[in-house]
């Protein structure tokens, strides 16, 4: 099984169907890092148009889930114990790419720095920071 292929199963077994719901795809995965693209839907903009900050924090959020996943060589029961998130730019009628990278990993804590981007644009769209406690 490729590691895309163990990140996407990962993402269909272990997320609440809300989450599901919001159509995630894994892009590429290597053994510190995710990107997953979240497409874009009129049902999560926010009125002017622009993709709901609530989208882009969960979907910044299951990113690194998936991360972490890679780095354990299979998911493991976790928590998040913090995630920040600025907003830089809005988003609008595309889908966002969400780069999540481990910075530091350890048996019982990870940290991981999140950009989101709009796809085919270079601009940082939100950059986020999460720590999570590994259950497992």
């Amino acid at each position: 099984m490729t590691l895309t292929t163990a990140a996407e199963k990962v993402l269909a077994d272990n997320f609440a169907p809300w989450v599901l719901d919001l159509g995630l795809t894994v892009m590429t995965v290597g053994d510190q890092e995710a990107v997953l693209r979240l497409p874009w839907s009129d049902r999560l903009a926010r009125e002017g148009g622009g993709l709901s900050g609530q989208a882009m924090m969960a979907a910044a959020d299951t990113a690194t889930v998936v991360a972490v996943a890679a780095a354990r060589g299979g998911f493991v029961p976790m928590t998040t114990v913090q995630q920040s998130i600025s907003f830089q730019r809005a988003v609008t009628g595309a889908d966002v790419l969400v780069h999540a990278r481990l910075t530091k990993t350890g048996r019982r804590m990870a940290f991981a720095d999140i950009t989101l981007r709009a796809d085919g644009s270079g601009e940082t769209a939100a950059h986020a920071t999460a720590v999570y406690a590994l259950l497992g």
